[in-house]
């Protein structure tokens, strides 16, 4: 039998080979622009540009398909398409992935990466062209296949669709995604925020803080240099966690806590006791002894705050025991949240335990870290992502999708076995 004739690239219909090449010169016309043009002003994508755009990109997919006829068609809404243009998508994915990212508009970190958007991948020609080019033809592919409607398929439109639905959710989110920090006084209710300029503006939702809490650590016992306040041994100073066991050492100083009050107010000169109130500090009473000369000591160490100074314990002419600053366990704010559309929501929030409210995420952001448990104020982060839901809904389809290709391929080996 002849041998079959190799096809010539650029003859229809195009394959990987052709599809390779121009997905490679559509990366290539990106960083072009990149370094001509700048970044992509992802403001441009806001609503309701983003709409129209979706319904452009839906209205070509839909023109595909139907001309599914035409070669040039055929290959958009093809595999070999499809599976490159995934590929470069998830090779800038990785880079991405690997290059610390920065804020547009911060200064960037120099380098032809930088130059070429790797920094800030998201704004970058390259990211938003094959971007684009994926909904496009993985709209296509989807539409093309529903023309041709057959109901053993409803894994393959699950997929395809969900996935498009994720991908143009996620792209048109990230043009209306809005996020504020704002400031709440205990007992207060507050609705304004200060943007990038200063200015200040009044948001569709207020937070009431009623009530603002700190959980901490037990702190640690450190001997330090009377003279510079070093901890000993310089370097690599050693500590004594007043939590793990009560008995301890550091150097040649053997330690024993004789008594531990994390909420202390002093009582006298030397003394503390257990007061519950924002002012209280964590203290201790231990006794020392020097292994080496048999020096003894005891009394109270304490942290001190805001409210009450530390109290340091001399264990010779040269050294003293010290009590280093509590560390926070966790910070939570009891709060109520308001919409003007009426909606209200009492929540307690801690860090990663966030209030979905309308379209708004509230998350517990910072306090006064230098007031520590008086700080008199919590700080939230407010993201607005109207696209939110419809993102959730693109990749609950995808992983039903899943689960049921999974499903039904695991039907057919059990049919044919």
């Amino acid at each position: 039998m002849a041998d079959r004739q190799k096809r010539a690239m650029w003859q229809l219909p195009w394959s990987y080979g052709e599809s390779i090449a121009v997905v490679t010169g559509v990366v290539a016309v990106g960083w072009s622009l990149q370094l001509t043009a700048g970044s992509f002003d992802i403001g441009l994508l806001r609503w309701p540009a983003n709409l129209i755009c979706g319904g452009v990109l839906l209205l070509a997919a839909v023109l595909v398909a139907v001309k599914s006829g035409n070669a040039f068609c055929r290959w958009l809404a093809g595999t070999p398409l499809a599976v490159t243009l995934a590929g470069v998508f998830v090779v800038l994915g990785v880079v991405m992935g690997l290059t610390p990212q920065i804020f547009l508009g911060a200064e960037q970190q120099g380098g032809i990466p930088s130059q070429l958007g790797f920094d800030h991948m998201t704004a970058s020609w390259a990211f938003v062209l094959i971007y684009g080019m994926l909904l496009l033809s993985l709209g296509a592919v989807a539409l093309h296949r529903l023309i041709h409607f057959r109901i053993k398929d409803y894994a393959f439109y699950l997929n395809h669709l969900g996935l498009w639905l994720a991908l143009f959710a996620a792209a048109a989110g990230a043009a209306d995604m809005k996020r504020y920090v704002m400031h709440v006084r205990e007992g207060e209710t507050e609705w304004r925020v200060y943007n990038e300029q200063g200015d200040i503006l009044d948001l569709p939702i207020a937070i009431s803080l009623k009530d603002f809490r700190l959980e901490e650590y037990p702190p640690k016992l450190a001997v330090i240099d009377r003279t510079t306040g070093e901890a000993f041994p310089a370097g690599k100073p050693h500590y004594f966690a007043l939590d793990d066991a009560p008995e301890g050492r550091i150097g040649d100083w053997e330690f024993r806590l004789d008594e531990y009050i994390h909420d202390a107010v002093r009582n006298s000169d030397s003394t503390y006791h257990q007061v519950f109130m924002p002012g209280a500090s964590p203290a201790a009473r231990v006794s020392i002894r020097n292994a080496q000369t048999g020096a003894e000591c005891d009394g109270w160490v304490c942290a001190g705050n805001s409210a009450q100074l530390p109290m340091t314990l001399n264990l010779e002419a040269t050294y003293a025991v010290a009590m280093t600053v509590a560390e926070p366990k966790k910070f939570l704010s009891d709060i109520e949240a308001y919409t003007e559309n009426g909606q209200t929501v009492q929540t307690t929030l801690e860090v990663n335990r966030p209030l979905r409210i309308d379209s708004w995420m509230i998350y517990q952001y910072d306090y006064d870290k230098q007031a520590g448990r008086m700080s008199a104020y919590s700080s939230f982060e407010l993201v607005y992502d109207p696209w939110l839901v419809p993102a959730y809904v693109g990749l609950a389809m995808l992983m039903a999708g899943s689960a049921a290709m999974l499903w039904s391929g695991r039907r057919r080996k059990e049919e044919t076995q």
